[in-house]
């Protein structure tokens, strides 16, 4: 083998490295996804304190036990069913309580809320003491938190429940923009790279942007208002970068 070959099949080694490095790959999206499924969950709770203090601060944390029962109320009425459960509201208090098991009870934040609500003995000046104190200040927020941590767990759950809704619109945006990249490869017409990678780009940034969006609003909206325009234009996307791939493979 003469060192050009040598050379060739180095450089493709190091090119197919770079383009396995490069790819995000399904773990990567996942995590990405966690991550900010994560920061949405820190933005609602962080948006519902900010909420008591200039917004709503007669409600207190109220506001977000409302919230709770809107959106379980949401799943008793017209979306009490969908293609994979037959009860949609009884799988997101399910979830609610899979979230509050695992964020607050068994990373132990329930027990330390617990022991720092529980009164002192007389004339105690410790740790103990301080710790009831701050949280009389702040009990309200604590509830707070509680409460947006099981509104983000049902919501949660109703954007699992929707997967079929964004896939019927990837199925629907990719057959009708084959059909376009057809009529245009039959008649005559100008490829647009430029409008194929851009759309394609944008495809799961907007995906990930329903889940962040929806998880942290911080009033309660219908699934059906908050999940379809997402879904519609996740669709037109994947319809535009369908319709605007190379004519000739």
């Amino acid at each position: 083998m003469t060192a050009a070959q040598d050379a060739r099949r180095a450089g493709g080694a190091h090119a197919g490295q770079r383009a396995v490095q490069e790819s995000p790959g399904a773990l990567r999206r996942a995590l990405r996804l966690i991550y900010w499924l994560f920061l949405a969950l820190i933005a609602s709770i962080v948006v519902e304190w900010i909420g008591m203090i200039l917004w709503w601060p007669d409600q207190g944390s109220k506001h977000s036990l409302t919230m709770l029962s809107s959106e379980l109320g949401y799943l008793s009425g017209d979306l009490r069913s969908t293609l994979l459960v037959s009860d949609t509201a009884r799988y997101a208090r399910d979830f609610a309580d899979a979230a509050y098991e695992w964020l607050w009870r068994r990373t132990g934040l329930e027990g330390m809320v617990l022991w720092a609500a529980a009164a002192p003995p007389p004339g105690d000046s410790g740790v103990h003491a301080l710790a009831h104190g701050l949280y009389e200040v702040f009990a309200e927020y604590v509830s707070a938190a509680v409460n947006i941590t099981q509104v983000f767990a049902v919501r949660l759950a109703v954007m699992t429940l929707a997967m079929p809704a964004f896939l019927l619109a990837v199925l629907v945006g990719t057959l009708d923009g084959l059909v376009a990249r057809d009529l245009r490869k039959w008649g005559g017409g100008r490829e647009s790279s430029y409008l194929y990678h851009h759309a394609k780009r944008w495809i799961w940034p907007l995906f990930v942007g329903a889940w962040v969006f929806y998880l942290s609003l911080p009033f309660s909206l219908s699934p059906a208002f908050a999940i379809l325009p997402f879904a519609a234009l996740v669709g037109l996307l994947v319809a535009i970068t369908a319709s605007s791939f190379k004519k000739y493979l």
